[in-house]
Order: structure tokens, then C-alpha cells, then sequence
């Protein structure tokens, strides 16, 4: 039997056992004719480069080559559970998976490795349930899902970044002015809700103005095209982060809104709640149903 249906078929015994509810793929191992008990198999995309290609190899004048192939093979480990957090979070915000136990396998530059994730414990999730406590779980879902499909398309195949501030609308309105004429003045709110689909193409043609989104806790946009009039001074975020993460950033903590930005060269979602960064994803291609 060769190395890579031993793989997959212990990680399928052991889903089996934990009665996992599902097991996520990173890499081309094959499940095809594996008996997994009904539990799916997914199929992600992590980060384009294996977290491996970014260690130091060792080198032949390395004084203990044993120690450093180790610590590059936690540094690996460690990564890749990482990612296998931010896939299963990107799946809770799908709506695929509530809870349970996630196994994951993943394959990297020659090695191969089984994580057992539970959901209830994910950082990720806690951060998303936590943000729930002021808002209404459905238009979190739908603020990050939107957040996902600019991250993906962007807009006619251009990368583009944008920011939702949500809830505690009437404040946040308060502290901020139209750069613009707000395109949603005057609509009803069937056509402003974040809840409804069919609005989710206007929103990304809008998401290319300058500033940012207001909704309220139950998804209506109040405005496009706001500009923050906050004090962005001892709001403490990742250095090299420009003036809308530092707008979003400094309406979390003067009000209780929760604000999601997009950056526009990296891709990358943010979550900030009281100034504080609580969620960051990197990696934000979602998993496939691959059976």
C-alpha cells in the first residue's frame, strides 16, 4: 500500500472514530474509494507557498542540523493548523459547518500532517460569535461573505478595497460626513439590505468609492461614500496599514460598532472590535465539496 492512501485512509479511521464533521484536504491527496462513513471531504486552497519555503534550510555548517530541521518542522506544523483555522472559519461563515470536530491533512514539500480541529475552539469563530453580541448573526455572515467575494473577484478583475462598519449606526453617522453624494439616499429598504442577494452586486460596484459603509445591526445601509471623522491616535494596529484601517480601528472604540476592512494589496479581512484587531485572514479562498 503506498504512502498516501495510508494517509488517507487513517485520516478517514480517525474521522470515523471522532465522528468528525468533515475532513478538509490541503494538497492532492486522493479519497477516492476510501470509505469515510458519509463524513464529506473538502478540498482548500492555502497559501500559495508552502509555509516550509519561507523557513531557513540547513545548512551543512549548522551546529545542531537535528534541532533546526525540528524547529522548522513546528514552525510547519504550527502554520499549517493556522490556515486549517482560517478554512474552517471561512466555512462557519458559509453556513457549511456549525460545530463539531474538523480533521485536516495536509500536505506540504515532503512531509504530510493529520490535524484534529474542533470548531467550538477556534479562535476564528469565537472572535465572529463574539461580534454577534451586537449584531445579528445573518448580517455578519453576509458583511464577510460579501468581504469574501471582493477579496476573490474584486471588481471586473481589478483588486479593490473597502470597509463595513456595523452597527451603532445612528452614533457612527454622528462621527463622519459624505465625500460624496450617498448613493442610498432615498431607497427603500428592500434595496439596502445586506441580508437580500440580489443588492450584493450594487454593494461591490459601491465598494469602489472612496470611504466606507455604514449598515446598522440589522443589515440596512445608511450610507457609501462616508469619510470617519475620528482621532486615529493611540489606536495600535499593524504598522504599514493606511488610513482606513486606522479610521475603522479608532469608530470601534468611540462607538460599539464592529468594522470589517478589505485591504486593497494584500486581500486581507480584518475584523476590528474596541480598537482591537480580533480577526485577520490571509488565506481566503473557501474549501470545495470535493465528495
Amino acid at each position: 500500500m503506498d504512502r498516501a492512501r495510508i494517509i488517507a485512509e487513517t485520516a478517514a479511521r480517525i474521522s470515523r472514530e471522532l465522528g468528525a464533521a468533515a475532513i478538509m484536504v490541503s494538497g492532492e491527496l486522493s479519497f477516492e474509494g476510501i470509505e469515510t462513513g458519509g463524513i464529506p471531504v473538502y478540498h482548500i486552497s492555502m497559501r500559495p507557498k508552502s509555509i516550509i519555503d519561507h523557513l531557513v534550510s540547513t545548512g551543512k555548517d549548522s551546529k545542531n542540523p537535528l534541532k533546526e530541521l525540528g524547529d522548522q518542522i513546528n514552525r510547519e506544523a504550527s502554520g499549517n493548523s493556522e490556515n486549517l483555522q482560517q478554512a474552517a472559519a471561512i466555512e462557519y461563515v458559509l453556513g457549511k459547518q456549525e460545530s463539531g470536530i474538523i480533521v485536516g491533512v495536509v500536505e506540504t514539500r515532503g512531509s504530510s500532517s493529520i490535524i484534529v480541529h474542533s470548531l467550538d475552539e477556534n479562535p476564528l469563530i469565537k472572535a465572529m460569535k463574539e461580534c454577534q453580541e451586537r449584531i445579528k448573526s445573518e448580517v455578519m455572515s453576509a458583511i464577510m461573505k460579501i468581504s469574501f467575494d471582493i477579496v476573490l473577484t474584486g471588481r471586473e478583475g481589478k483588486k479593490m478595497g473597502a470597509a463595513f462598519i456595523i452597527g451603532d449606526s445612528e452614533e457612527v453617522m454622528k462621527r463622519s460626513h459624505q465625500i460624496i453624494l450617498n448613493p442610498y439616499t432615498g431607497h427603500e429598504e428592500a434595496y439596502r439590505s445586506v441580508l437580500d442577494k440580489r443588492n450584493w452586486e450594487s454593494i461591490k460596484e459601491f465598494a469602489q468609492l472612496d470611504g466606507v459603509f455604514v449598515v446598522d445591526e440589522n443589515g440596512i445601509i445608511h450610507a457609501a461614500g462616508r469619510y470617519l471623522d475620528v482621532d486615529g491616535k493611540n489606536v495600535d494596529i499593524d504598522k504599514g496599514l493606511g488610513g482606513r484601517h486606522v479610521s475603522a480601528a479608532a469608530i470601534s472604540r468611540d462607538t460599539v460598532a464592529i468594522a470589517v476592512t478589505i485591504s486593497e494589496s494584500g486581500g486581507v479581512l480584518r475584523v476590528y472590535k474596541d480598537a482591537k484587531e480580533i480577526i485577520c485572514m490571509e488565506c481566503l479562498k473557501s474549501a470545495v465539496r470535493y465528495i
